[in-house]
C-alpha cells in the first residue's frame, strides 16, 4: 500500500490546503526533501540517542551562539525542560521529586502581560508562576510597563528563574529583565517559539544574555512538527537532557553525554519529568537538516519567491466577488514572510467555514476574522496547489452574503 493511498484512502484522511500557516492542528510545516531524506536515513539505523544529542548540541551551539543545545519534542516540551532544569539543576533528589516541589524553591517570575495559555508548560514541571508588574498599557489605563523595582521586589529565596515571552511588543523590555534578574544570580528563560524568521533571532537572545532560549522546530524552521530547540548555558542544558533521557541504565556501564556533569551528580537519576517528552532519532536528524537549510538559504530571495506567488494569487482573485478585497502585505522587511489579507465585506466566518468544508478543504488564518479579515500564509501551501486554492476561493466567494 502506497503512503498516499494509506493516508488519503485507507485512513480516510483528507489532504487539506493550509493557508493558515504552521499550525500544530494542521500538521505544522511542509518539510523539504532533504529533511525527509534525513529522517528516512535515521529511521533505518540504531544510534545512541545521548551521542546524537551531543552531536546536535554542537550544531545548535554554532547556529545560536549558545554554549550547548538539545533537540526537544517541540517548543512546549522545551519550556517544561527549561523550567525543570532551573528547578533541579544537578540535584538528583529534586529531579526524582518533580513535579512535586514541596520543600524546594519553585517560584518562576513572569511579567503579567506575558501570561498566556502556554503557562501550563511551566507549571507541568512543578513551578509556581508569580506575576510581576501591571497591565496598564494593555488595558489603556496608563503608559508604564514592567520596571526593575517590581522585579527586585518579587525575587526571594524561593525564586528559581524568570520566563520572558519574546514578541514584537515585548522585546524592548528584555535588557531590563536580564540585567535585573542576573543581578540576583538567577537565570532568564526566553520563549522565542515563534520568533523565526528572521534568521538573526537564532543568535539574538543568547547574545543579549539569555541563559536559555527555545524555538519551535515545526514552524518556519521547516523541521518535524514534533521538534524544537533548547539552547543556552551548558549546565542547564545538561540538566534538561538528563531529565529527558532514558535512564534505565546500569550504573557501571552508563555512558553519559559530555553535556552531563557526572561529578555534580550524587547518583544516577531515574527517569525524569521530561521522559514523556522523548525525541526520536528521526526528529533529531530532520530538525538538524532543517536548521542547516534555514541558516544557509538566501532569506531575501526566499521571501521574494513567496511574494511573487501571493501577488499572482491576488491578481487571480481580483473581482472574484463584490464583497472581497485582497491586499498583499509584504511584511516589515525584505526577509519577512509575506501574507495576503482578504477583507470580507460580508461574513468572514461564513467564507472560512465554506472553504473548510470544500473539496479540497482550505484553511485560512482566522486571527483577525472578527474584523472581517482572513489571511493567507504561503509557507504551508505547496506551489502546485496555488491555482487550486485560487479556484476554491473564487467559488467560495460566491456564497458570501453582503450586507
Amino acid at each position: 500500500m502506497s503512503p498516499v493511498r494509506s493516508l488519503h484512502q485507507h485512513l480516510g484522511v483528507m489532504r487539506r490546503i493550509n493557508g493558515a500557516g504552521t499550525l500544530t492542528r494542521l500538521g505544522g510545516s511542509l518539510m523539504a526533501a532533504p529533511v525527509l531524506d534525513a529522517m528516512r536515513e535515521a529511521a533505518g539505523a540504531s544510534v545512541d540517542i545521548a551521542e546524537m544529542q551531543t552531536a546536535a548540541s554542537a550544531c545548535i551551539a554554532e547556529a545560536t551562539g549558545a554554549q550547548a543545545g538539545i533537540v526537544t519534542s517541540g517548543a512546549s516540551a522545551a519550556l517544561t525542560l527549561a523550567t525543570a532544569a532551573c528547578l533541579a539543576r544537578w540535584d538528583v533528589a529534586r529531579m526524582a521529586a518533580l513535579p512535586d516541589t514541596a520543600g524546594m524553591p519553585n517560584r518562576v517570575l513572569m511579567a503579567r502581560t506575558h501570561r498566556n495559555s502556554y503557562d501550563h508548560a511551566i507549571r507541568v514541571a512543578g513551578a509556581r508562576i508569580v506575576d510581576v508588574g501591571h497591565n496598564d498599557r494593555g488595558t489603556g489605563a496608563g503608559i508604564r510597563g514592567l520596571e526593575a523595582w517590581e522585579i527586585d521586589a518579587a525575587i526571594d529565596d524561593q525564586t528559581v528563574a524568570f520566563v520572558f515571552v519574546a514578541n514584537d511588543t515585548t522585546l524592548a523590555a528584555l535588557p531590563l529583565v536580564l540585567q535585573t534578574v542576573h543581578a540576583h544570580g538567577l537565570p532568564v528563560i526566553v520563549d522565542a517559539a515563534a520568533q523565526l524568521p528572521p534568521r538573526d533571532n537564532l543568535r539574538r537572545f543568547i547574545a543579549a544574555g539569555a541563559d536559555l532560549v527555545l524555538f519551535s522546530g515545526g514552524k518556519a524552521l521547516g523541521g518535524p512538527q514534533s521538534s524544537g530547540i533548547l539552547a543556552g548555558r551548558r549546565d542547564l542544558i545538561g540538566s534538561a537532557l538528563v531529565q529527558m533521557m532514558d535512564m534505565d541504565v546500569h550504573p557501571q556501564t552508563w555512558s553519559a553525554s559530555p553535556l552531563i556533569d557526572r561529578t555534580a551528580l550524587k547518583g544516577i537519576p531515574h527517569h525524569g519529568i521530561g521522559r514523556g517528552f522523548k525525541v526520536g532519532k528521526e526528529e533529531i536528524a530532520g530538525l538538524l537538516t532543517a536548521l542547516q537549510i534555514f541558516t544557509t538559504r538566501d532569506e531575501a530571495a526566499f521571501a521574494s519567491v513567496l511574494r511573487q506567488r501571493l501577488q499572482a494569487m491576488a491578481d487571480a482573485l481580483a473581482g472574484a466577488a463584490p464583497g472581497l478585497s485582497v491586499r498583499l502585505d509584504p511584511g516589515a522587511s525584505d526577509t519577512a514572510i509575506p501574507t495576503l489579507e482578504l477583507q470580507v465585506t460580508g461574513s468572514a466566518q461564513q467564507l472560512s467555514q465554506t472553504l473548510q468544508h470544500g473539496d479540497p478543504p482550505v484553511h485560512l488564518g482566522e486571527g483577525r476574522m472578527d474584523t472581517g479579515i482572513l489571511t493567507l500564509n504561503p509557507l504551508t501551501v505547496r506551489k502546485e496547489d496555488d491555482a487550486i486554492l485560487v479556484s476554491c476561493l473564487r467559488a467560495a466567494c460566491q456564497t458570501i452574503t453582503t450586507p
